[in-house]
């Protein structure tokens, strides 16, 4: 058979020449290890690896063209060989080996994770095929290499997976004769003609980004949105990651995925917007830009399936493992789902189904299942690196999961974490499309007679490279001869494997560094003061929408997935958000009042509350408490009175108690803010009421020093009369006397004439004077005839923007 294989010129391919040899490598093995006490097979393979010298030079592959040859194609392979030693390498030659086709995902998994050179492992170099001859490659120098060979070269015998590997071989001066000093090893994915069941493979296209907006937003009535920075401009702009996910996505067979904070915070941009800077909120300069991106993702959606995840993206492990014993942590979770379907909608203008619960990682454990599942979701995407099935192939994602009431849509683990590194160096985003591609069609042909449903779920936030790369691997599967694009939810929808695992992971196998990086449960204690506070604020508003909204979206956002890994900002963000509100709530306050002096055996406490708010504030309710109930008492009560109050954005209102006093002495009272359910309002404030009495005789006294006035005034009087007289008598002598008396008039004028261009009769009033001598201070002039009696619990006037500075010292009290 070999002699007329030789006689026809065709020959055993590489794949059989190398079978041959490893037969007997195989064959031996078995006895080899029976003799010797061999060490493991990872520290023989290391150890023969650094022998041969194999990572002397480094070989990194730039590109590989097309990525899924067919027959009649020219596979080119380009990239860079540079030496890493410190000696030159001379007679270097680069070629390509083509390995044997393999029968395993695993073997797959394993190959990738190869580095150096094995003999007993990897292939000869083509046979006439291309090369690269490299005459003296100097310490620390590189060249580039470019190889072309035809697919009917490469000797591939049946569809499948194969390595393809670039190896250079050479001398270095301590070794003068050849042997592989480097080797890189990719896959080439073979399958000319199409199968005949297609896999039907969905990928999910993520929309998230972390959390920007504020809790805070401008006075103005359409509440423009004040965002903490205005970093989120750098990813919606031409070559930025958002953009370039949207610019990717719309040519790709994809489900988007889509955290509805991230469209209502590029919404709220694109309508207008601040950004703090240092104690300013200045105007935001990238509304143009905001504008484009949401126009050009509302025309990249249509006639794909769009998921909404809860709004902020959840970190459902975190409220899972520290926020479910914090009281009303679920509830976050429960307005966060409700308003995930009503933004992607309003903002889009397309249906999102919001059915999916999406954990960090796809990790899942009883916990976390029971949380994803208590806000509506019936469906979670898992990961197969926690959901495993232990079977020989790849079983359809779908499946029931606990109870049967939830479906667990298990992406696959290899599939889902292939881009996650480094894909800026051109080497690795080419290794990556290609294991990819390769570990796709391994899972059609583990089973070709059977048709699957796998689901690829990413990382969450894709850099730029990332998604570049994510976007040629689904490029390389556009002629669709093995793989079938799906969607989400027909995938939620397929059938399930019977052998597939149904059983939810215990506690103990969720992934430790995972758990490291959850929010903390002193994250969630802080949401419930930030919630009970803002509950307690928003009964006393006139609007409360214009809180309730900005704060609720901000409470979710400190519960975002976005925040794993950085703590420090994540507790800052939430120090923020309850510090604004507590500036708001106290807004709202009682402004600070002297000691008072209560003079007699009743009189009115004035109280003055203060609104710094813009909107009214109604529903609370002033109390005033005295001490000693002995000494005052309040509206009649034992020593308690409540009012009511209502006051105007901007206004203050002064609240009057009637007081009744029976003993003199010092009473301390304190006044105190209440919501209409008996809850505290704001800090109480105290102050003194001074009683003192005044007699019968004091009170005679004071009348009979009047009276001894009056009788003064009239005596002055009746003798400024009898001088006037006396002067017009003189007057008729003649008219010396007349001008006499002229001159002594203008000399001296008389007292309580008007001043001049003064109406007659009307005397200057001197508006700071004080009372006439002998007046007591404490008393309050009688209400004029026909005036309204006061009542004490009658509001005040409304006094305007009141100074809120308290009131002087010595302060009376109207009686």
């Amino acid at each position: 058979m070999a002699e007329a294989a030789d006689i026809q010129g065709t020959g055993p391919s590489p794949a059989r020449r190398w079978l041959r040899r490893t037969l007997t490598v195989a064959v031996g093995a078995p006895l080899l290890a029976g003799l010797l006490q061999m060490p493991t097979l990872t520290t023989t393979a290391s150890a023969a690896e650094n022998a041969s010298g194999s990572k002397t030079v480094d070989v990194s592959l730039a590109t590989l063209s097309p990525t899924a040859p067919v027959d009649g194609d020219t596979v080119t392979v380009t990239g860079t060989v540079t030496n890493r030693s410190k000696q030159p390498v001379t007679d270097a030659t680069v070629d390509l080996r083509v390995g044997p086709r393999m029968t395993s995902r695993s073997e797959i998994d394993q190959v990738a994770q190869r580095t150096g050179y094995r003999d007993d492992s990897d292939p000869a170099p083509l046979e006439d095929g291309p090369t690269l001859k490299i005459p003296r490659l100097g310490a620390g120098l590189s060249t580039d290499f470019s190889l072309s060979v035809p697919v009917s070269e490469l000797g591939l015998d049946d569809p499948g997976v194969y390595q393809l590997g670039v190896s250079l071989t050479g001398r270095t001066p301590d070794r003068r004769y050849d042997r592989v000093l480097g080797i890189e090893r990719t896959f080439l994915p073979y399958q000319p003609d199409p199968t005949e069941k297609k896999t039907q493979l969905t990928y999910l296209w993520p929309l998230i980004s972390s959390a920007h907006v504020s809790a805070e937003t401008a006075t103005d009535d359409q509440q423009t949105p004040v965002f903490e920075d205005d970093a989120l401009a750098a990813e919606l702009k031409p070559g930025g990651r958002l953009d370039e996910l949207v610019t990717l996505g719309k040519d790709l067979p994809v489900t988007w995925v889509i955290d509805p904070d991230l469209l209502a915070s590029v919404d709220a941009m694109a309508n207008g917007y601040r950004v703090k800077e240092g104690s300013l909120h200045v105007p935001g300069k990238n509304q143009a830009l905001a504008e484009r991106w949401l126009d050009a993702l509302e025309k990249a959606v249509q006639g794909h399936k769009v998921v909404a995840l809860p709004f902020a993206d959840p970190d459902l492990a975190s409220l899972a493992h520290r926020g479910k014993d914090v009281p009303g942590s679920l509830e976050h979770l429960q307005s966060a789902t409700a308003l995930a379907e009503m933004t992607v909608e309003t903002v889009l203008h397309t249906q999102a189904s919001a059915d999916f619960a999406w954990p960090a990682d796809g990790a899942v454990d009883p916990s976390i299942l029971s949380v994803a599942t208590s806000a509506g979701a019936d469906k979670v995407i898992a990961r197969s690196d926690s959901v495993r099935d232990d079977l020989s192939y790849t079983p359809t994602a779908a499946r029931p999961f606990g109870d049967g009431s939830t479906t667990a849509v298990v992406s696959d683990a290899l599939l889902s974490t292939a881009f996650e590194g480094d894909m800026l160096r051109a080497e690795n985003s080419t290794l990556a499309v290609q294991e990819f591609l390769a570990q796709s069609l391994a899972i059609t042909l583990e089973q070709p007679e059977d048709q699957r449903s796998i689901v690829v779920a990413p990382q969450r936030v894709p850099s730029v490279s990332q998604a570049r790369t994510m976007a040629t691997a689904l490029k390389g599967l556009s002629a669709r001869r093995w793989i079938q694009p799906s969607d989400l939810l027909a995938a939620a929808a397929a059938k399930p494997d019977p052998d597939a695992s149904t059983k939810v992971p215990g506690g103990s196998r969720y992934p430790k560094k995972l758990r490291d990086r959850e929010l903390p449960v002193q994250a969630f204690r802080d949401m419930k003061t930030t919630r009970d506070e803002l509950d307690d604020f928003k009964v006393v508003l006139t609007q409360p929408d214009r809180v309730v909204t900005p704060f609720s979206n901000a409470i979710n956002r400190e519960m975002s997935t976005s925040w794993r890994g950085q703590a420090r900002a994540a507790a800052l963000y939430r120090i923020n958000v309850l510090e604004y509100l507590q500036t708001l709530t106290e807004g709202v306050e009682l402004v600070d009042k002297s000691d008072l002096t209560l003079s007699g055996r009743s009189a009115t406490i004035p109280v003055t509350v203060q609104n710094k708010l813009l909107q009214g504030v109604d529903g609370l309710v002033l109390r005033l408490t005295s001490s000693n109930k002995s000494r005052i008492k309040l509206n009649g009560d034992e020593g308690v009175a409540e009012l009511p109050v209502k006051v105007n954005g901007g206004h203050s209102q002064s609240v009057k108690f009637t007081a009744t006093a029976s003993v003199n002495g010092q009473v301390p009272m304190t006044a105190q803010l209440y919501t209409e359910d008996g809850t505290p309002y704001g800090q109480p404030m105290t102050f003194i009421v001074k009683v003192s009495e005044i007699t019968a005789t004091v009170m005679l006294v004071i009348a009979g020093g009047v009276l001894l006035l009056v009788l003064a005034g009239v005596r002055m009087y009746t003798q400024r009369k009898r001088v006037a007289a006396r002067k017009a008598e003189a007057g008729t002598d003649g008219p010396e006397s007349g001008a006499g008396a002229a001159d002594a008039g203008a000399a001296e004028p008389e007292a309580g004439s008007t001043e001049p261009g003064a109406d007659a009769g009307s005397p200057v009033p001197d508006e700071g004077a004080d009372p006439v001598p002998g007046t007591p201070a404490e008393t309050v002039p009688e209400q004029a005839a026909g005036d309204e009696p006061e009542q004490p619990s009658d509001p005040g006037p409304d006094t305007g923007s009141e100074s809120g500075d308290p009131s002087g010292p010595g302060e009376k009290v109207d009686r």
